[in-house]
């Protein structure tokens, strides 16, 4: 848009000056006529603060306005130009994306994912920094971009951020008008709808509205999802010095829960022989597809109050309500192919409720002391979880018998009427953290943090009677080096500790004794470079070890138990590009190195040296766009992984999922000055492969060579 100019009248006042300066006789020859000048500037838009596919500064991080540059820490930043021309619409998507983080199959019911090796979490999910952790799917029609965090974050976020978390930053209501229609259609009947208003109502009100709608089938038999929402902002200016944004979401997310392939035992069941079926049949369910449905409801408030007062302290309050209300059931295959041909089939139904209430207050301020620039940040967070959990099942427990290779279909009656669990849990947390962003030279800054967490949680088994409470008092602390020898050139060293309580990332855990009350430990060390080539193209690259204490894990042989593992560690190296190498070439992508393990033996089963769970050794991926000129673009897509376990293998057991390279592609068109049509094709090649796992027996082949074209219009 046409930005409104301004003049340069302080600058030709300079120049008046400069002129009577001269000698007198001069003036006098000669009279100076002045014209007035006008020059126009582009300026941030207050609905898309972010242009392209690089992102140079980020809150999330440090809670305060900083240049990426100038964080020690890895962090990439999907933009919303990216989402658009990606036609991104699941965190699987997103994460493919990102160097050090791995998506996990969640059951078929939420997303999950492993953050460098450091274990699959549901609960390192955030919504303009606030925790939005029920176990879900996530869509992105009101998101302006996803900034992935890694390494432990507990001194910003808390508890959790072991690996690291995955923040949604809002779009927001502004006075930059903002109308915009989008409509998808794409293979398997996949059908989406978006729309995006918003605009100033006078000089002190913006609003916008953003809603969704999406009613799409699957490559996989019997499986759909229909989902919609809508979220209205209102954006207060009340005087220069303060601005207040409120919004509410109502969100309804409905799909088939699909748990993938079983693997296929050997001969004799060796260990060697473990393997996905053959993923020529991608699209067959095992189990039963209509006796698997999932529903989750979420309805949310948010308000944002700021004021910078007149002696530079900046206050800023974020308070968040969600009401999550969700159920999902299964019937699905529970066993490996075995020798004679069966596959176990088993079945059980699962509520959650749960509330939230979450405040986070900010005091910010820049100062100088002896020559020393100082961005101090003092916070408070304050909050409350209840949870509801319930799991349902068959009158005789889980199991529903066995179903074969040739017709893997469960046809029997299933009735979801023996609780096997019924508990509740109510979590109290505050948190006191202090940080200090020193800028020492031009060369040289310091980031200093510590965070106390006391977090309570009050445990209820409903079936037992059984009461129990726990609290964790912990310290988190955060430092980071950074020297600059270029003032677009960082190189850091960090160090950060996080905890995460015994009762897990959704705080339902009720199976453990008292002497295991202790909370989980993360210890993270990287060094890192950050070079900002150009204004609008990054760089960067981190090597880090990020080790795990005290852990409680599934055990591969028995996923209802839990044992416990003294230590895992991951050593790591990776890097991202993100921007525009040319005017007309726009990069995104990264490589990955994780050599990931157990640490000491675990009992008999797992040993030391055995590899982590669903952590690739090498993960590649570039998407490329060329905008050949204004009216057309293509772009092309490259993501590869190796070879993963499902599971840390174990002495009798390991499913190995093979490694892939997947090709995508993209056409973009501009049909009118309003109009825009792109079309998105995914996995060119047709290639076979695994997409992701939940354990050894559930694993999800990934999808055929399919496209979808999306139509956008903006009036």
């Amino acid at each position: 848009m046409q930005k409104p100019p301004f003049k340069l009248l302080p600058i030709s006042a300079m120049i008046t000056a400069m002129c009577l300066q001269a000698p007198f006789s001069y003036a006098e020859e000669e009279a100076l006529i002045l014209k007035e000048v006008e020059v126009s500037a582009e300026s941030l838009s207050d609905t898309q603060p972010v242009k392209g596919y690089n992102a140079t500064s980020s809150r999330t991080a440090t809670k305060t306005d900083t240049d990426l540059i100038d964080v020690p820490q890895a962090v990439s930043v999907v933009t919303q130009e990216l989402i658009k021309d990606m036609s991104l619409q699941s965190m699987t998507e997103v994460v493919q994306y990102v160097p050090g983080v791995q998506a996990s199959q969640g059951e078929g019911n939420r997303d999950a994912v492993n953050f460098r090796g450091a274990g699959v979490t549901t609960g390192d999910f955030y919504v303009d920094g606030i925790r939005d952790d029920v176990q879900t799917y996530r869509d992105f029609y009101n998101t302006d971009r996803i900034e992935v965090l890694k390494g432990p974050n507990a001194m910003i976020f808390g508890r959790g951020g072991a690996g690291g978390v995955i923040n949604r930053v809002s779009k927001e209501a502004g006075w930059d008008p903002v109308r915009e229609l989008s409509v998808s259609y794409g293979a398997y009947d996949q059908k989406r709808t978006t729309i995006d208003l918003g605009q100033g109502l006078n000089d002190s009100v913006a609003f916008r509205l953003n809603a969704v709608y999406e009613d799409s089938d699957s490559y996989r038999d019997g499986v759909g999802i229909e989902r919609y929402g809508i979220t209205p902002t209102f954006t207060f200016k009340l005087s220069e010095q303060t601005r207040i944004v409120l919004g509410a979401e109502y969100f309804e997310d409905k799909r088939i829960g699909d748990r993938g392939q079983p693997s296929v035992n050997g001969a004799a069941n060796s260990s060697l022989k473990n393997r996905p079926l053959d993923l020529g049949d991608t699209d067959q369910f095992f189990g039963n597809a209509r006796l698997s449905p999932n529903e989750t409801e979420t309805t949310a408030f948010n308000a944002m109050i700021e004021h910078i007062f007149d002696n530079g302290i900046t206050l800023r309050n974020r308070t968040r309500y969600a009401d999550y209300d969700k159920y999902y059931q299964n019937v699905f295959a529970s066993s490996a192919l075995r020798n004679d041909g069966t596959i176990g089939v088993s079945a059980y139904r699962d509520e959650t409720d749960r509330e939230n209430l979450i405040n986070q207050t900010d005091l910010t301020y820049d100062l100088q002391l002896g020559g020393v620039q100082h961005k101090l940040l003092a916070g408070m967070e304050i909050g409350k979880q209840d949870t509801d959990n319930a799991r349902l099942t068959p009158t005789g427990g889980e199991g529903l018998g066995n179903v074969t290779l040739d017709d893997p279909i469960f046809r029997g009656p299933v009735a979801f009427d023996t609780y096997s669990r019924n508990r509740k849990s109510e979590a109290e947390f505050t948190a006191f953290y202090l940080q200090d962003q020193i800028v020492l030279s031009p060369m040289w800054e310091l980031v200093l943090g510590l965070r106390h967490d006391k977090f309570e949680v009050d445990h209820t088994n409903l079936l037992s009677g059984e009461n129990f409470d726990t609290t964790d008092n912990k310290l988190s602390p955060r430092a980071g080096l950074i020297f600059k020898p270029l003032q677009n050139l960082s190189l850091y060293a960090s160090y950060s500790k996080t905890f995460a309580p015994r009762a897990g990332d959704q705080l339902s855990d009720l199976t453990l004794v008292s002497s295991d009350f202790a909370p989980e430990k993360f210890i993270n060390h990287e060094i890192g470079a950050k070079y900002d080539i150009t204004p609008d193209f990054s760089v960067t690259a981190a090597i880090y070890k990020l080790e795990r204490e005290n852990v409680a894990v599934a055990n591969p042989l028995d996923p209802l138990e839990t044992i416990l593992v003294d230590g895992q560690e991951t050593k790591g190296f990776e890097m991202g590009l993100s921007g525009k190498v040319t005017s007309k070439w726009s990069v995104f992508g990264g490589y990955a190195y994780q050599d990931g393990e157990i640490s000491k033996d675990q009992g008999t089963t797992i040993l030391k040296g055995a590899d982590l769970a669903q952590t690739p050794e090498h993960t590649f991926s570039l998407w490329n766009r060329y905008d050949f000129n204004d009216t057309w673009g293509a772009a092309i897509g490259v993501i590869s992984r190796s070879d993963m376990y499902a599971a840390v293998p174990t002495i009798t057991t390991s499913t190995t999922l093979a490694g892939y390279t997947r090709y995508d592609a993209a056409i973009y068109g501009k049909l009118s000055e309003n109009l825009r049509l792109q079309v998105n094709l995914e996995n060119l090649t047709n290639k076979e492969y695994a997409l992701s796992a939940h354990n050894n027996n559930n694993i999800v082949p990934g999808s055929p060579f399919t496209g979808r074209a999306t139509l956008t219009y903006n009036f």
